[in-house]
């Protein structure tokens, strides 16, 4: 009897070359295979006559050949067979492309059953549909299992290894609930589970699968989340000693708000418990988590402690640079850079300086966590859009240090009952106010129609000395993509013709990471007019003097990545607006962007991208992927 652990290429008709394309979505074992569940399902049970089929619906027809198949060439060389099926209430067009074997391989008299979207009101057609002879079913008369895919791999083929799988070793299967907690929520056993969601024998069988399979990962997953917290605990750290914060609030230019006050509280109260801190401290875009971090560093020194803040970007550590320096210097605490663009000289003063303890701060990207980097009483570790890093890249910082305390800071809302499963291990500061003075960006959804009318809004702002950013979906021309979105090479060439009086600019995350941030640095200083960008700019440098963002195709983006992009502008003293263009004509589609439109506050938002698109990657341990 095969193993969970039996490679996959044994299987019957897996071999090394499809072996090696099944790792690419991560199967290499019989576990691996049967715990890679479907993406969706298509329900091949419903068989309708002829004549009560619906234009756009996907269904089974059990017909007969009624006339020869005929083969033909269209323009293009492309091969295409017709024939007709009949029952005993109407007709049925049948139509092959690239498909020329039908013709010699369907013969008059036959009954198939035919699976496929049916086109046409009047005289139904179907395209290439799925077929199998009466009696001889496998693909039909069922609810078939839809997986995602890879090169080299089809539906069929994937479909019969899992068969297999589930055939060899479903009995082998651990249940790792305790009878008394699977019996309790009434839960079916672990073997049952995945049979049925793979090969469903119907949609309340599918469902007790889900149901089971989806309690087992939030069980295991908040079991081991709660082992997390008891190690930490049980581990210990450094013990800080209470200082008195209201020494650094007064020396802010501007009062606190109190969701910061009571994150850096909270932050303190960790700091001083002498269990190794551990806080993801979440705030909307704008509501002022460098602050909260600034008096967590101020606290670290006053109890002499070095602390280490890691941004994703070169310009975001130059950004919170200037902003720690600004907050810190009147306190003394000394703050330093360290980034891979650096000369090989300034890399090396920053080192000794740290390990020195010449530095109380350092504020650095992934350069941070090199071997050659040391630090001289690391006491405090900061990572700014942590889901940015790597779960290896954080905890090599980490390791810099004797149980440092660590803040991760995120400005990606996440709706609070999936924080309280992602983020199990940390303990949750939510920022839920904005600084007073802060202007709610104005947002709009319009079509093609008004882009005479977003041109000259674009020409006035410009005209008043504020700046532009111009969102698009994709980089170039020749993407894989649907040629109706706008690419952001192509637009910003657009634009540059539209508007010869003004400076436009585009930048994508397929260029170079300096060019990049010297296209950010130029906006920035004010030296280009209109940005064009890709999705690159979601998490970057403040430029208050922007106040106007344009997310062209805005329906192929998510809620809060729209919202995201929002939160580059509206950051000065002006007032902002940002234009989603849309020819979407779907109601869920409108629904979607109105979301943005009727909102600013990115925990709805986040709740509403919940319920439309599923929770996605929130928990892993890559990087988040680079667009581009």
């Amino acid at each position: 009897m095969a193993e969970l652990s039996t490679n996959v290429r044994y299987i019957k008709g897996i071999g090394e070359t499809r072996a090696k394309a099944l790792e690419k979505l991560g199967i290499t074992t019989l576990r691996d295979l049967i715990g890679y569940f479907p993406r969706t399902y298509e329900d091949r049970t419903l068989t309708r006559p002829i004549r009560d089929l619906t234009e756009g619906e996907n269904v089974c027809v059990r017909a007969m050949i009624a006339a020869d198949p005929t083969a033909h060439r269209i323009p293009g060389g492309r091969p295409i067979v017709r024939t007709r099926a009949v029952d005993e209430t109407g007709t049925l067009d049948v139509v092959f492309f690239n498909q020329e074997y039908r013709k010699n391989s369907l013969h008059r008299g036959e009954i198939y059953i035919f699976y496929g979207k049916v086109e046409g009101q009047r005289r139904h057609q179907m395209v290439n549909p799925l077929l199998e002879p009466e009696g001889r079913q496998h693909l039909t008369g069922r609810i078939m299992p839809i997986y995602s895919l890879t090169a080299g791999i089809s539906q069929l083929m994937l479909t019969q290894a899992v068969r297999q799988g589930l055939d060899a070793c479903r009995e082998l299967l651990p249940d790792v609930l305790p009878d008394e907690v699977r019996q309790a929520h009434k839960l079916c056993y672990v073997n049952y589970a995945y049979e049925n969601i793979h090969f469903p024998a119907s949609p309340e069988a599918l469902e007790v699968a889900r149901r089971r399979l989806v309690f087992e990962e939030l069980f295991v997953l908040s079991t081991a989340m709660a082992r997390i917290r008891s190690q930490r605990r049980a581990e210990g750290g450094i013990r800080m000693k209470a200082a008195d914060l209201e020494t650094f609030y007064r020396t802010l230019p501007f009062s606190p708000t109190g969701a910061q006050r009571r994150a850096v509280a909270a932050a303190v109260q960790d700091m001083i418990s002498g269990v190794p801190m551990s806080r993801l401290v979440q705030g909307d875009v704008g509501s002022g988590k460098t602050l909260v971090a600034a008096a967590c560093i101020w606290f670290a020194h006053e109890n002499d402690c070095q602390s280490a803040f890691m941004a994703p970007t070169e310009i975001l550590t130059e950004q919170h640079e200037h902003t720690l320096r600004t907050l810190l210097e009147p306190f003394g605490i000394r703050v330093g850079r360290l980034t891979g663009a650096m000369t090989a000289r300034q890399k090396r003063e920053v080192k000794e300086a740290l390990a020195g303890g010449l530095l109380d701060v350092v504020v650095g990207t992934h350069a941070l966590i090199s071997d050659s980097v040391t630090f001289f009483r690391l006491g405090l570790v900061i990572t700014d859009e942590q889901h940015r890093f790597g779960v290896e890249q954080r905890a090599a910082l980490v390791r810099k240090g004797e149980q440092p305390h660590t803040l991760v800071m995120s400005a990606t809302p996440i709706p609070r009952t999936l924080a309280l499963l992602v983020y199990g291990d940390l303990d949750v500061s939510i920022i839920d106010e904005l600084p007073p003075g802060r202007q709610p960006v104005q947002t709009v959804c319009v079509d093609e129609r008004y882009r005479a009318r977003l041109n000259a809004f674009i020409d006035k702002l410009i005209g008043e000395g504020r700046q532009v950013f111009v969102v698009c979906p994709k980089v170039e021309e020749t993407d894989d993509v649907p040629s109706d979105l706008k690419s952001a090479e192509e637009h910003a060439q657009v634009l540059q013709r539209t508007f010869p009086q003004h400076r436009v600019a585009c930048i994508h995350g397929r260029m170079k990471a300096k060019d990049k941030d010297a296209c950010m640095a130029a906006f920035a200083a004010g030296e280009t007019d209109i940005l064009v960008s890709t999705t690159v700019i979601e998490v970057g440098v403040d430029v208050p003097n922007a106040a106007l963002m344009i997310i062209e195709n805005a329906e192929r983006f998510g809620l809060s990545q729209l919202h995201q992009l929002r939160g580059r502008i509206g950051r000065g003293p002006f007032q902002s607006y940002c234009v989603l263009v849309s020819d979407a004509h779907t109601d869920e589609a409108r629904a979607r962007l109105k979301v943005l439109c009727d909102t600013a506050d990115g925990f709805q938002i986040a709740e509403a991208d919940l319920r439309q698109r599923g929770p996605g990657d929130f928990f892993g341990n890559r990087p988040l992927k680079k667009e581009g």
